[in-house]
């Protein structure tokens, strides 16, 4: 029978995201890669440092440790297969388990998502992500330069999600963009028992809540297992949080914590929550919350749609921007 990725929680990830490659970036050229390509070979037996998402793929694939394979991490990167060797050979001398990968030497590469049936998918590359969300794939742009995560949580996987927009469509975001507060609040009380329609994280989610579910079964066989936790960090506040909550109910999912902010800088919560990666679709809440865990920003609903539409449901203004260092183009994901 030949391989199948059907029942694994799948992650495709680009090259930038994975590793720290921003030194060798900065000598890409898109006209005439081959300095880029010539130093990537040069560099073939030094393995690249851990990037933003090293840690969240490092403990995906430690769900694997039993020896059933419940995940499966792919590189995705328009990165040529040249560099592709040093990107293989940097996971196996860090230890990752990483077995596939697609190098498209500059190429648009999430075409390549739906084959892979992936659930997620990390990149660099803000163009590629907004393809990816618009193909329907979970997908986030990374900040390279975003803090790395913490060691306080070796067996426990992390993940923190933004509510509207992220893990439910921007429906109510909508609202609060056009009138405000004030109709935001009355629009959520009226469809309180009406649940939120999905957002494009939904399926990671869902795909975590599985992984969740058979850590579960480990442990009450006795055997060191991985564990799931995950946190809706919203700016949402009561009453609006109560559709947010009765939307998991109707999905048959529970979140492990629940903030519900009502407008304060996200940051604070998430440095205390320690999360191996943050997704929220909006650049001051991810700016914000960079600077204390790696964070990745959804490029998807209408506050990536309007100008200055940056605030979200229910926050009163957005947080400062991170420096522009961090928000620079990205060349080669």
């Amino acid at each position: 029978m030949a391989p199948t990725l059907d029942d694994k929680l799948v992650v495709a990830i680009s090259s930038r995201a994975l590793f720290d490659l921003e030194e060798e970036n900065r000598l890409f050229d898109a006209a005439d890669p081959s300095a880029y390509m010539r130093l990537q070979f040069e560099r073939l037996e030094r393995p690249a440092a851990p990037g933003v998402a090293f840690a969240l793929v490092q403990k995906l694939l430690a769900f694997n440790a039993d020896g059933a394979q419940r995940v499966e991490v792919v590189i995705l990167s328009r990165n040529d297969p040249v560099s592709g060797m040093r990107i293989f050979r940097s996971g196996q001398h860090r230890g990752l388990p990483i077995q596939r990968g697609v190098f498209t030497q500059g190429r648009p590469p999430f075409r390549y998502l739906r084959p892979l049936g992936a659930h997620l998918f990390l990149s660099a590359n803000p163009d590629d992500v907004r393809e990816a969300l618009g193909l329907g794939f979970p997908a986030a742009r990374v900040l390279p330069e975003s803090v790395l995560s913490g060691t306080a949580w070796p067996r426990e996987l992390r993940i923190a999600f933004d509510g509207d927009a992220v893990l439910f469509s921007d429906e109510a975001e909508q609202v609060y963009q056009a009138e405000g507060l004030d109709a935001f609040q009355r629009h959520e009380r009226s469809k309180v028992a009406q649940p939120l329609p999905d957002g494009p994280f939904k399926p990671f989610l869902a795909a975590l809540h599985r992984l969740q579910q058979a850590g579960a079964d480990r442990d009450g066989d006795g055997l060191p297992g991985m564990r799931v936790r995950t946190a809706l960090v919203t700016a949402r506040s009561a009453p609006a949080h109560e559709r947010a909550i009765r939307t998991l109910m109707s999905w048959n999912i529970a979140v492990d914590e629940a903030m519900f902010l009502g407008g304060l800088e996200k940051g604070a919560f998430l440095r205390e929550f320690e999360p191996d990666f943050f997704f929220d679709d909006q650049t001051g809440h991810v700016a914000s919350a960079a600077l204390h865990v790696p964070s990745g920003h959804v490029t998807h609903g209408i506050a990536n749609r309007l100008p200055g539409a940056a605030a979200g449901a229910g926050t009163p203004a957005p947080p400062p921007e991170r420096p522009a260092a961090i928000v620079r183009r990205q060349d080669v994901a």
